[in-house]
């Protein structure tokens, strides 16, 4: 029985991993779950696993919920806050982390389950993306194990030769290309974009997905922080990276070969596919997924990405190219401006300007230490919020 704590539970790769795990408890039991602020879903979450660890982030609620444990006769151990989340993430009788926490709140429990050598099934993008070569090398060290599950790097990861660490170019590999569906706003005119709501901003019409990343694909900023990853997980340089429009989204990304082959992989838009690959690997289990049914999916489309209409893959390319702690401030700015935006304080098309502002604004360190990346996070967390502060009052005025 392989044992799993589940980081972010009550998000959506957290429920879509639970389902997946609850049509598998031949193979698997959940030890441990965690959510920041929904105590209510996790006490559900609770009293249909019954894990043995549960962890709630928002301090404060968790004296209703211990509460609400013992009254419902819930054997689970409470823990709170950064520390409950390293230790369910470290655990000796776990030995798959789910790592689906959203942002830069994921990246100290992940880097914990690489010091302790876990099979990390990775959905929180951030942790490569502030600390790429901080996480790889802990989780060689110590011999733990990556596997992507966002649905691109899943994609790439199936299609690539099993010998790609060796360098993309032995393998005969010339170019990895990611899909990106354009999200809600991608044929909207520009002139437009000023005045969307959050409600539309997460309407998206292929993917069930959290807020922050339903925003990130309208801006496709999700697309630049995939890229990122890409290049750590699978050693890969940005011109070996491109990115097309793929409206369908069943053609989650390919891999091209310098014999003239293209390999995708391809299904229908449910997160649960990528999950059980990642669990289930290298075997394949069951998903619970409806199969793709090509005669009836009809015609796939493919386009080149407009960088004018979504400038933040642009400047995510940027931030790559400039390294260092340049990543660490594109995600921190992103995150800021994007809860701006969900909270009514920001306008949809300046979230692009703040990114872009405080990556000039910010000194780019060369360390990549974990203080050094933390350091780099709170620097930029304050820029950009004094940028939103501006453009707030000048679109007010």
């Amino acid at each position: 029985m392989i044992g799993v704590s589940v980081l972010g539970s009550t998000g959506s790769i957290g429920a879509h991993a639970l389902d997946v795990l609850e049509r598998n408890t031949e193979r698997f039991e959940v030890v441990a779950l965690s959510a920041a602020h929904r105590a209510d879903v996790l006490l559900q979450q609770c009293l249909r696993f019954r894990p043995r660890y549960a962890v709630l982030a928002d301090s404060g609620a968790a004296e209703r919920l211990a509460g609400q444990f013992r009254q419902k006769g819930l054997e689970t151990e409470l823990l709170v806050g950064e520390a409950g989340l390293e230790r369910v993430a470290t655990l000796p009788e776990v030995e798959c982390v789910i790592a689906g926490i959203v942002g830069a709140a994921g990246l100290v429990p992940t880097l914990g389950a690489a010091r302790h050598g876990k099979r990390i099934l990775l959905a929180n993008k951030e942790a490569l993306v502030m600390a790429g070569e901080l996480m790889l090398e802990t989780a060689r060290d110590n011999g733990a194990v990556l596997l992507p599950v966002d649905s691109e790097h899943n994609a790439i990861f199936q299609c690539l030769p099993e010998q790609f660490g060796e360098g993309l170019e032995r393998v005969g590999v010339t170019e990895i290309v990611l899909t990106a569906s354009g999200g809600p706003f991608r044929d909207r005119p520009l002139t437009e974009l000023a005045g969307v709501t959050p409600e539309q901003a997460c309407a998206h019409p292929n993917w069930q997905m959290g807020r922050k990343i339903s925003v990130d694909s309208a801006t496709m900023m999700n697309k630049g922080l995939e890229v990122i990853e890409a290049c750590w997980l699978f050693a890969a340089r940005a011109d070996q990276l491109s990115v097309l429009l793929h409206r369908e989204s069943i053609v989650h990304s390919l891999v091209r070969f310098k014999d003239g082959s293209l390999l995708a992989q391809m299904g229908n838009p449910d997160m649960r596919t990528p999950i059980a690959h990642a669990l289930g690997w290298p075997q394949r289990i069951d998903a619970g997924v409806e199969p793709l049914d090509l005669a009836t999916a009809g015609s796939l489309t493919f386009e080149p990405v407009d960088t004018t209409r979504f400038p933040c893959l642009r400047i995510a390319f940027e931030a790559l190219d400039r390294g260092g702690t340049a990543p660490v401030a594109l995600n921190a700015a992103n995150e800021v401006a994007v809860q701006a935006f969900l909270d009514g304080k920001l306008r949809f098309d300046r979230i692009h300007e703040i990114i872009a502002r405080t990556l000039a604004d910010s000194a780019i360190q060369t360390g990549h230490t974990l203080e050094s990346v933390l350091g780099a996070d709170r620097d930029a967390r304050r820029r950009a919020a004094e940028h939103v502060t501006h453009y707030a009052e000048v679109d007010a005025a």
